[in-house]
């Protein structure tokens, strides 16, 4: 069963593509420049394309780009608090939990912008993984991450890699190999 679809789509470096992702954890893989953020949009509906459409299931996609200074004056906690009233199956224990593996008590009150490239992705990572969205979207959620972050995504997203009914797409320049992918997508 599908997750979500694009069919035909088209805009800037995506071109006439056609592509089905299943449930589990999916990888878009390529270089810079080879319209991996962008096809990301795409499916969020970030951004509209010229030609083709995406079919996207109920219960969301989730995608949150907070590299827009419009955002830094927020705290981390304002950010998921936001966050957890658009989603409705917000796992609020879950956030709990990653929170302290990923040591970002310490920075709940501050503003995103007091933040280092790698605890700003963690606010997103986070955030992301808790939304209880049917498909979730990730650009480059380990660049910037210590060792000891990236295992502890990486030994969720393995358990993850089973879900039958959920669908994570993370685009990166390669695909992890402790990691079983659903399905790769390589736009080089």
């Amino acid at each position: 069963m599908f997750q979500i679809q694009a069919h035909k789509l088209t805009r800037g470096p995506i071109q006439n593509l056609t592509f089905t992702w299943p449930a589990g954890v999916s990888w878009i893989c390529g270089d810079e420049g080879t319209g991996k953020t962008t096809l990301l949009r795409l499916l969020a509906g970030d951004l509209q394309p010229t030609a083709g459409k995406v079919m996207a299931p109920e219960g969301g996609v989730f995608w949150l780009d907070l590299q827009d200074a419009v955002h830094d004056a927020m705290t981390v906690q304002a950010c998921w608090q936001m966050q957890g009233t658009r989603w409705p199956h917000w796992n609020e224990a879950l956030l709990q939990d990653l929170t302290e593996a990923l040591d970002m008590h310490r920075h709940l009150d501050k503003r995103l912008d007091m933040l280092s490239a790698g605890s700003r992705r963690k606010v997103v990572v986070l955030a992301a993984l808790a939304s209880g969205a049917a498909v979730i979207l990730l650009d480059q959620p380990f660049a910037a991450l210590d060792l000891a972050s990236t295992r502890v995504i990486h030994a969720y997203l393995a358990e993850a890699a089973e879900h039958p009914s959920r669908a994570w797409i993370i685009a990166d320049y390669e695909a992890p190999n402790d990691v079983p992918p659903a399905c790769v997508l390589r736009l080089d």
